[in-house]
């Protein structure tokens, strides 16, 4: 199976397809990324109807994206002058925090997913089609996707939301997914919640899986490939945290070689904490915001 192809799950499965950094400046991001040890796409516009059922038009953003074998990480931008309601909200949350908002579930069918998210009441608008132009050793070529989210304000912690693929082939090409810093996977992301109480139950009617609760008062959610952790106020984290919460924090990145990651991240002139065994967290800085944690 290709790498393309992994990235659809099974029907009925769930997987951690990506995250999002919503950034003022893609540039300075990049170039954060690039010092982090990552290989980003080129520059691309993105595409969403106005209203469903509505031919598409430009959404005011675009991004650049580090493909790994399983997910990939974006980073997000308002385009110059754009007024669209897309950019709006991107305005709104970098105005809060410039960072993590988004964190991309991977299904195979938007149906099934509008159907267990309406069942849990979240109340999900129509399945969003996406689409932006990607180039190819063929030549420019339209990706497409298909986004399910839940009703506005029903998930507080940020933009949390389903992606489908109809076209991964356009995505995950070859050319992108090597790294220097041996970057292989997305494989988990943390994100802190202002009422545990009230936020385990809701994360499992979304996903329809079952929180496992943990010594330190956190909660993993495992999926097909990849998982979430949920903590509370008290959870320690590396990095300046937002002054309000919620807020998604941090993310895993799987590595060949750990060793071989933080001699090019010591190379790069990159501060990194490797207090912990066995991995290494990495703020993102004012440009991307978040928190990357490398381990093997």
């Amino acid at each position: 199976m290709s790498v393309a192809s992994d990235q659809v799950p099974a029907p009925d499965g769930i997987s951690l397809d990506h995250v999002a950094h919503w950034v003022p400046a893609i540039d300075a991001a990049s170039a954060r990324m690039e010092q982090l040890g990552f290989a980003l796409t080129p520059y691309s516009s993105q595409r969403l109807p106005p209203k469903p059922g509505e031919p598409s038009a430009p959404a005011g953003t675009g991004n650049r994206c580090i493909m790994l074998r399983r997910g990939y990480i974006e980073v997000l931008t308002v385009e110059p002058g754009a007024e669209t309601p897309n950019a709006k909200s991107l305005r709104e949350g970098m105005a809060r925090y410039v960072g993590l908002h988004i964190v991309c579930f991977g299904a195979s069918d938007p149906a099934v997913v509008q159907a267990r998210l309406a069942q849990g009441g979240f109340q999900p608008p129509p399945a969003v089609a996406l689409s932006r132009m990607i180039g190819t050793v063929e030549g420019e070529k339209l990706a497409r996707f298909s986004v399910v989210r839940a009703a506005p304000g029903a998930m507080a912690e940020g933009r949390i939301q389903f992606c489908v693929h109809h076209t991964p082939e356009h995505l995950w090409q070859d050319r992108w997914i090597e790294h220097p810093n041996g970057a292989i996977a997305l494989d988990s992301v943390i994100i802190v919640v202002s009422d545990m109480a009230e936020a385990l139950p809701r994360y499992q009617r979304f996903t329809g899986r079952k929180p496992q609760a943990r010594p330190d008062g956190t909660a993993v959610l495992a999926l097909d490939h990849g998982a979430v952790m949920l903590g509370g106020p008290d959870t320690p984290l590396t990095g300046t945290p937002p002054k309000t919460l919620p807020f998604v924090a941090a993310y895993g990145v799987k590595v060949a070689d750990l060793k071989a990651t933080a001699a090019l991240l010591a190379k790069n002139g990159v501060e990194a904490d490797a207090s912990v065994p066995g991995v290494i967290s990495v703020e993102g800085g004012p440009a991307l915001g978040g928190t990357v944690v490398f381990h093997a």
